[in-house]
């Protein structure tokens, strides 16, 4: 399944989010900006699909970036300027150029797989144990309870390691995006309009909600208040405070 997920990734994520393919000719802007961009960063130029939705946002997904595809939603061209949009594309295509795409899809795997592994281990466990029951062996029940602990703090382990991953190639999206615009200011203030907006967006759920620029259940808005350190361990993308703070540290 995750190999198919990863072969197959742009369309899944494309048909999930009720998004729509657009050409040069239905919006030339949008077109220009990706096209540019991606001439600046040595890619090929991706497709561009449309999610109708009035919340800001946008993703990249494909398997490569010749299978490359940048989606935005009618809210983000609505609400933000050129240098703002220039910045979230940047962002997008900076994914696209980390293999950002690839990495996720291997530490999904990897997460898969220990979750696998440790459930089978758990199965093995659980029927060896009722056996040492049956012959009144306590080093066999203590064994059966530590692989219980085991195989269920791993799947959470491996859950935090693909979440951890996820939060830290956002900030590296925004620094590499940045090397494109030269204007950290323009996906500073984009990150700050999206983060006022309060609409959540429709078509997201929790197996897409780390493709997206912003969390789209708002989950990385704390409005300025600290985000005690457990809270961040399980969200998909860095507060936007932190990122907007990242941003003003970088000199180009």
């Amino acid at each position: 399944m995750n190999i198919a997920s990863y072969w197959y990734s742009d369309k899944i994520v494309l048909a999930m989010s009720k998004a729509k393919p657009v050409d040069e000719k239905e919006n030339p802007e949008l077109y220009r900006v990706v096209e540019n961009l991606a001439i600046t960063a040595g890619l090929p130029t991706p497709r561009i699909y449309i999610i109708d939705d009035g919340s800001p946002n946008a993703f990249a997904t494909g398997r490569d970036p010749k299978h490359a595809v940048v989606c935005v939603t009618r809210g983000l061209l609505e609400r933000l300027e050129r240098t703002e949009l220039e910045g979230v594309i940047a962002h997008e295509l900076s994914h696209i150029g980390n293999r950002d795409m690839l990495i996720s899809t291997v530490v999904v795997v990897l997460a898969g797989v220990i979750a696998i592994v440790s459930d089978i281990f758990l199965r093995m466990t659980w029927f060896g144990g009722l056996r040492s029951r049956d012959n009144d062996n306590r080093a066999g029940a203590a064994i059966m309870a530590i692989a219980m602990v085991g195989a269920i703090l791993a799947p959470i382990a491996a859950t935090l390691i693909r979440l951890a991953v996820s939060r830290r190639r956002e900030f590296l999206a925004d620094a590499s995006g940045v090397l494109l615009t030269r204007y950290p200011e323009g996906l500073a203030n984009a990150l700050r309009k999206i983060a006022a907006d309060p609409r959540p967006l429709a078509g997201a759920t929790n197996a897409t909600a780390h493709l997206f620029f912003e969390n789209p259940f708002k989950a990385d808005v704390t409005g300025g208040r600290p985000t005690p350190w457990v809270v961040k361990l399980f969200m998909t993308h860095p507060p936007i405070e932190d990122r907007i703070k990242a941003l003003q540290g970088i000199n180009v």
